[in-house]
């Protein structure tokens, strides 16, 4: 149940999350230039429906470096890590897939290739690998960091459940976490894009590779491993963070 809901859930985010940038940038749409504000919120948005449906099954990880991080500092079994990932890869690649079916006839009246590639994946604004990856490091330790203090927020140190399966499945929880991925966005997502998630970007980038997308031009693999390997260390070192100061009991 639990890899399921990881599939759902990540399927679902980026169904409404790739969906949001597809609206706002592909040609005739009726969202087209709608602007940065839009596609923040409706990736906020995004996170907490994800988490508000399968949360209560999974914990909604729907991010392998929420999943890595956790799993660092003993909050999450290390037999689960591979199958939650892989889940959460799947997910992201059948979202991106419903995205491309349904914005079917955008893609050949839409003629830059980079535009469509970003409506599956990140592209730095000004392309720097070190300080693109740092970026995404800051981002991702918030996102982590901010998640373990809603939880710890929610129940305090000795009082309660403080599995993220108890928290995320009622509650204000999903909804605070979607804010903080709004305001990472908006604050902090201008220079990358802001994937802060590898499975958010591999999984989208691969079904830009495989799908039939009229002058798609390339996929980007130089630049792929950033918002892949940046996340993940910014995940651990906000969770092992959060525990060296105090703040995990």
């Amino acid at each position: 149940m639990e890899y399921l809901a990881e599939f759902v859930g990540t399927a679902i985010l980026i169904l409404l999350g790739g969906g949001v940038v597809a609206g706002v940038t592909l040609a005739r749409s009726k969202a087209n230039n709608g602007g940065w504000i839009v596609i923040t919120l409706g990736w906020g948005l995004a996170v907490a429906m994800a988490v508000y449906i399968v949360g209560q099954f999974s914990g909604a990880h729907l991010n392998p470096a929420v999943t890595l991080g956790l799993a660092s500092i003993g909050d999450f079994a290390w037999g689960m890590v591979p199958g939650y990932i892989l889940a959460q890869l799947a997910g992201a690649f059948a979202g991106a897939v419903l995205v491309y079916l349904t914005y079917l006839p955008h893609w050949s009246v839409t003629d830059d290739p980079e535009t469509k590639l970003g409506v599956f994946s990140t592209i730095p604004a000004i392309r720097s690998i070190p300080a693109n990856f740092l970026t995404e490091v800051i981002g991702t330790f918030l996102l982590v960091f901010g998640i373990l203090g809603i939880n710890s927020n929610m129940n305090p140190i000795g009082e309660g459940d403080t599995n993220l399966s108890a928290l995320f499945g009622t509650g204000f929880a999903p909804l605070l976490v979607g804010l903080l991925v709004t305001v990472i966005g908006l604050s902090l997502g201008g220079p990358t894009g802001y994937a802060i998630n590898p499975a958010r970007d591999l999984g989208p980038r691969l079904a830009h590779l495989v799908l039939p997308i009229p002058g798609k031009g390339g996929s980007d693999w130089s630049y792929a491993w950033v918002p892949v390997v940046a996340p993940i260390v910014g995940g651990v070192l906000a969770a092992q963070t959060f525990n060296l100061l105090g703040f995990g009991g």
